[in-house]
């Protein structure tokens, strides 16, 4: 069978992630959503997004086809339910739609006319930003046991502290010495080739991506993911980083997401609890205004791609666009648009040419080559939000 997973009608919600990847590319937990439902499917998924988007992010469309609403993350229940879907049946949760049944002669898809299943099974959907980091704890554990099963973990070092060793996993090639592992409250997973430094303590839930790094003497609550080849030094709490990010520093995160490409400038800090402990407003980019996320912690959320400079401040539920660079005395707005230079005092445009600079030196740092498409991609984001400088 052929799966497409489709981005569903969270995708605006879901900015400013979403300006450079697929829902179904979205990272929760350990994976991304789309390692999840290849994982559980055992096939290679497609996907329908943005036209800008569908270059690096393509969809084949077969004979026969079930679309799968990328919103929501799997669980072996609900594989089995799509996986007997006949032509002109779908799936659905509630009022949302999660998979259907197409083929290719159909002149247009008639959910009228479908059969649905309602699934009653409690499942992982992100709808909004912070859903990344809020429902991290859950996604980790579920991603470890799909990881994790009847697997053999490679030997815990003796120079570790640990507790709750049977649920800590390390993948082959993990460096890891002098540091403490307390798994009592959620598991931990160290993935192929990372490292956590000397002196750092991690509480779980935690997951440490391939060829990622801890560094010296850091602080990690849970529920926190680091992403493939990311770096963190300081204090994290409950935070996800994509893949190639850096906080490297000291400094606090907190209840916060970072997107790729980001740096955090040494001794930055956001704050993710207002002074006066009410819930946090979040810019929201469908309605163009911030909306109050009824959580009493929420911190920095910063599209790819973005910087800010050292001894940063960002306020409680601060958005941060792709390709901003903040820097400056005091705090920076609540919502940074795409292709911002400074964003405390004297703001403006950062022109693509010079944004492409710096994401070519960043990405060759690591090995990785800045793109036609990636440059392409970026180039539609500024010119679809360039009203928004």
């Amino acid at each position: 069978m052929n799966y497409i997973l489709f981005d569903g009608d969270v995708r605006d919600d879901l900015l400013p992630f979403t300006f450079t990847r697929s829902v179904a590319d979205l990272r929760i937990g350990i994976l991304t959503i789309r390692e999840k439902w290849e994982k559980y499917l055992g096939v290679t998924t497609t996907t329908l997004t943005e036209e800008y988007l569908s270059e690096k992010f393509p969809m084949v469309e077969l004979d026969h086809n079930i679309f799968i609403n990328a919103a929501f993350c799997p669980t072996q229940k609900l594989v089995e339910t799509i996986e007997f879907l006949q032509p002109n049946q779908g799936v659905k949760i509630g009022d949302d739609i999660l998979a259907f049944y197409s083929t290719l002669d159909q002149e247009e898809v008639d959910f009228d006319s479908y059969d649905w299943i309602y699934h009653e099974e409690d499942v992982l959907k992100i709808s909004h930003t912070w859903d990344l980091f809020q429902k991290n704890d859950r996604a980790i554990r579920e991603d470890f046991m799909l990881i994790t099963e009847d697997r053999i973990s490679q030997e815990i070092p003796t120079t570790v502290q640990v507790l709750g060793k049977e649920n800590i996993f390390i993948e082959e090639g993990a460096v890891l010495n002098f540091c403490t592992l307390n798994a009592t409250k959620g598991p931990i997973y160290i993935g192929k080739n990372a490292e956590i430094m000397e002196g750092s303590v991690i509480r779980g839930p935690f997951a440490l991506g391939d060829h990622a790094q801890v560094k010296l003497a850091t602080k990690i609550y849970g529920a926190t993911t680091v992403g493939p080849h990311c770096r963190v030094g300081g204090e994290v709490s409950n935070s996800v980083l994509f893949a190639y990010s850096n906080k490297g520093h000291d400094g606090f995160l907190g209840n916060s997401v970072l997107g790729e490409w980001c740096n955090i400038g040494a001794d930055s800090n956001n704050s993710n609890l207002k002074n006066n402990y009410g819930t946090v407003k979040l810019w929201n980019y469908p309605k163009g205004q911030m909306i109050d996320t009824q959580l009493q912690f929420c911190g920095l959320m910063m599209g790819d791609h973005s910087k800010c400079g050292i001894n940063t401040m960002f306020n409680t539920g601060t958005v941060v666009g792709v390709c901003a660079n903040v820097f400056g005395a005091g705090f920076p707005d609540n919502y940074i648009p795409n292709f911002t230079w400074g964003g405390i005092t004297d703001k403006e445009k950062y022109l693509p040419e010079k944004a492409f600079e710096t994401a070519k030196i960043v990405m060759s740092r690591r090995n990785e080559e800045f793109t036609d498409l990636e440059k392409d991609i970026l180039l539609a984001v500024f010119d679809q939000t360039e009203e928004w400088l």
